[in-house]
């Protein structure tokens, strides 16, 4: 009996365990997304940049802290990728009048041109993500998601 030395050529097998488990899934998933959406949609601007430029496009002046919770992000985390977009002159952050704490949140012409250029690109990678399922499954798929995105969040606000 020889034992087999790895060799950078062979990849070891992945336990059952693992493949077995949601998150690891999930994780396999997100992973192969960002690496998709980094060569497809733009290698600069993230997921989550691209979602605060949208939810500020569609609400214009609203709080930094609203705006976390409208795209699923918490506040330091929110406060990190507005001060990301507004050094990238994207987006601009104006204290409120009424509290000088609050930050209100503006797209810049610059954000706006971004924006509008990931748009069909993030629109078209959309669709490649959906293209495995036929038109009657897609909607199901994407309510299943939904649900356990909120599930997820509520579990994660309950720890």
């Amino acid at each position: 009996m020889t034992d087999q030395i790895p060799t950078a050529e062979t990849t070891p097998e992945i336990p059952a365990a693992l493949t077995a488990a949601p998150g690891y899934q999930v994780r396999r998933l997100y992973q192969a997304y960002l690496a998709v959406w980094a060569r497809d949609v733009d290698p600069v601007l993230t997921g989550p940049q691209f979602a605060v430029l949208q939810a500020v496009e569609a609400n214009p002046g609203r709080d930094q802290r609203s705006m976390a919770a409208a795209v699923s992000l918490d506040t330091s985390t929110m406060a990190d990728v507005a001060r990301r977009l507004e050094n990238r002159c994207l987006l601009a952050r104006r204290p409120d009048a009424a509290d000088g704490r609050r930050k209100l949140l503006y797209l810049t012409d610059a954000g706006s041109e971004a924006l509008r250029g990931a748009h069909d690109r993030a629109r078209a990678l959309d669709k490649v993500l959906l293209e495995s399922f036929d038109e009657t499954e897609r909607a199901p798929f994407m309510a299943t998601l939904h649900e356990l995105a909120d599930h997820w969040e509520r579990l994660a606000e309950n720890s």
